[in-house]
């Protein structure tokens, strides 16, 4: 008998009051006992492990499995990300591009002007590379007009969000449309018209509710010290320089997306050499790196700093971002186990079981089991996985109506993201919010955009059926 049978030896009640039960005791020892979020989350995924079944043997690789793979795509994306940050604000850059942004867009319109930029990097770029790369200009901005910093952060995070989780090319959609036979052209269009409402309304709307209601200060997680040797690395570069440095790992990921994309409707080979070396290129950590390179040379090297400097200032930037790592890789620690001990699994096949109609049964199935496990990508290929053999190759849904499936499981699979997704720690920390804070704002924010992505996924369905 395999350990995943061993798991189901508990009932599905039994795995779902756990998976509460889990919750409930990570947000008090947090909360409550002031735990320190990292041993919390440590703490919370041992018990887990143990009363959902998982053998002794396989407990600690179990653990390991679900810290070391969030790492493995977090780390070095947040680590090649807070570089290049640093390297912005302390040049100067990221003030150069406020002023500019102020310039063109108002001050009154300066949420509005980081949200556009972050729809537009998070096309090809994912949630937590793009938002770290942002955080600079959002800081800045944010000292720079005042009030507090959910006006100018929250719109952009959320506009990184909806991008990565209705738009092709990330792996959630992308994964979605391949199980349910869906045209990747048109989840894209249609993606995009989910996500630009969603992320107004919720974003930029409703982000800007909170930021009356709810006073954060920015936070100095990025900051140079004042007085430091770092302020040597102060250059003011040019407008050009900082568009460059951010457009640069925007076109190469797009370089990348591009060939997938050729691939598919065979204009050309993913077995080619040059296809797969260009393909490098835009892999997202390596983007990052070709771009952190180019930074040092541009705003360091090129400047006649020393490479000492260069080096200072590079190394300063990781510091302050490890208790970030280490948490959100602990969070994917706790999604981990539960996924490991078959409580997503559980609950999808009993709602399956139910017999609601295809694209409300998806995103129940999603959203269920996202509140489950924590994982947006997981929840949305396991909702996939369960409603494909009902429309897989089924003559009644037309290519908008396989489209419009695809959305209302993308955002069943965002609904209200709390303390077992990485993301919700990445957001945490970052802003510098405590977890009752960023329940009260992320975690409501992310249930929005997964209820409004929901209805637009309908009101298309139902109109794909009519016309």
């Amino acid at each position: 008998m395999t350990d995943l049978e061993l798991n189901w030896t508990l009932s599905i009640p039994g795995l779902l009051g756990i998976a509460v039960a889990a919750i409930a005791a990570l947000l008090l020892l947090i909360m409550k006992f002031r735990i320190h979020a990292f041993l919390a989350l440590i703490i919370v995924s041992v018990l887990t492990a143990i009363a959902t079944g998982i053998p002794a043997g396989g407990l600690v690789p179990t653990l390991l499995a679900g810290f070391g793979g969030t790492l493995a795509s977090v780390a070095l994306l947040v680590g090649l990300g807070a570089m290049l940050g640093r390297m912005l604000e302390v040049s100067g850059g990221a003030e150069v591009l406020t002023n500019a942004l102020i310039r063109m867009f108002g001050e009154k319109r300066a949420p509005l002007a980081l949200s556009v930029a972050s729809l537009m990097f998070g096309f090809p770029i994912f949630f937590d590379a793009g938002l770290v790369v942002m955080l600079p200009i959002i800081f800045t901005i944010a000292r720079r007009l005042g009030g507090s910093l959910l006006f100018y952060a929250f719109p952009a995070a959320t506009a990184f969000s909806v991008m990565h989780i209705f738009v092709p090319p990330h792996p959630g959609p992308v994964a979605a449309t391949g199980l349910l036979g869906a045209d990747i052209g048109l989840v894209l269009l249609l993606g995009l018209v989910v996500a630009i409402p969603t992320w107004y309304v919720v974003g930029y709307l409703f982000g800007h509710v909170l930021g009356r209601r709810i006073d954060i200060p920015v936070p100095t997680i990025l900051d140079a010290v004042v007085g430091s040797k770092e302020d040597e690395f102060r250059s003011t570069p040019k407008l050009g320089t900082i568009v460059f440095l951010l457009l640069l790992p925007l076109a190469l990921v797009f370089l990348n997306t591009g060939l997938n994309m050729a691939a598919t409707v065979g204009f050309v080979s993913l077995d080619d050499t040059w296809v797969q070396a260009l393909r490098l290129l835009g892999e997202t950590p390596i983007a990052l790196l070709i771009t952190v390179l180019f930074a040092m040379w541009l705003l360091g090297w090129r400047q006649k700093k020393k490479a000492t400097l260069v080096e200072t200032v590079v190394d300063s930037a990781l510091g302050p971002v490890c208790t970030i790592i280490l948490i959100t890789g602990a969070g994917g620690m706790f999604g981990g186990v539960l996924r490991a001990s078959g409580i997503g699994t559980a609950i999808a096949d009993s709602l399956d079981a139910i017999g609601l109609p295809v694209i409300v049964a998806g995103f129940v199935i999603a959203a269920v089991v996202r509140l489950a496990q924590g994982s947006a990508t997981v929840a949305l290929t396991t909702a996939a996985a369960l409603v494909q053999p009902v429309v897989i190759d089924n003559p009644a849904f037309n290519p908008v109506e396989l489209a419009a499936i695809v959305l209302s499981l993308a955002a069943g699979s965002v609904f209200a993201g709390h303390v077992n997704d990485s993301g919700f720690w990445l957001v945490s920390r970052f802003f510098g919010m405590d977890t009752k804070t960023t329940l009260k704002t992320w975690t409501v924010g992310q249930a929005l955009v997964g209820t409004m992505g929901f209805v637009l996924a309908l009101g298309i369905y139902f109109l794909a059926g009519v016309f």
